[in-house]
């Protein structure tokens, strides 16, 4: 059986696209799961942190990088040999974030708490909805507490597509685990970061049918 494809996809820069599928990835492998990636992305961070895992931890993640890859045509190859597939979109709405989310069984989309991260995420959504694939919202970044994340997630609430329970806090830890070629998980598995992407792996995986 083919394996899935998921989509990591923010028009803004800076939402934590790459870092959610990093540790994303390793999760899934800590589970068990067959997993490679697509970068997608020209800036090839996925790829940089990738070379460095290798290189740390001996883990030989399967990434494929590179611009003008036919996405589409990949990501079906690739899941014929993996349970899942990962795709780090660009950051912009042309034609490559197009081919990464119609190539999807599921778009992921970060969003950190500020105006400008919701004013964003609107064309991931309407592309999305073109391509007719089905969407999880990701509030990434999150404050511990504080009054315009509560008001962020009530906005989001109101595009009327599916809000993971799941909200990723703004914790060092994310970016100290990939300075490392590592994941959270692996830095400090007990730790309230490896917690949080632990139980966002499962609602993926649940959506997916792992």
């Amino acid at each position: 059986m083919a394996g899935k494809v998921v989509t990591v996809a923010q028009q803004k820069g800076g939402a934590g696209k790459t870092t959610l599928l990093a540790h994303l990835a390793v999760a899934f492998r800590r589970q068990g799961l067959a997993v490679a990636a697509l970068d997608a992305d020209p800036q090839g961070s996925l790829s940089l942190w990738a070379r460095q895992r290798e290189a740390n931890v001996g883990d030989d993640l399967s990434v494929l990088s590179g611009e003008g890859l036919d996405i589409g045509r990949e990501a079906a190859r690739l899941k014929r040999a993996h349970d899942l597939v990962l795709v780090d979109s660009p950051p912009h709405t042309q034609t490559a974030p197009q081919q990464a989310i119609a190539a999807a069984d599921l778009v992921v989309v970060p969003v950190q708490p500020s105006p400008m991260d919701l004013w964003a995420t609107r064309p991931t959504l309407v592309i999305a909805a073109q391509a007719k694939r089905p969407l999880l919202l990701v509030l990434n970044r999150m404050p511990p507490r504080g009054k315009l994340a509560d008001e962020i997630a009530a906005l989001l609430a109101s595009f009327q597509v599916p809000i993971a329970t799941t909200r990723l806090g703004n914790r060092a830890a994310f970016a100290a685990a990939l300075s490392e070629g590592k994941a959270v998980g692996e830095l400090a598995p007990r730790g309230a970061a490896a917690q949080e992407m632990q139980a966002l792996a499962k609602e993926i995986g649940e959506q997916l049918g792992f």
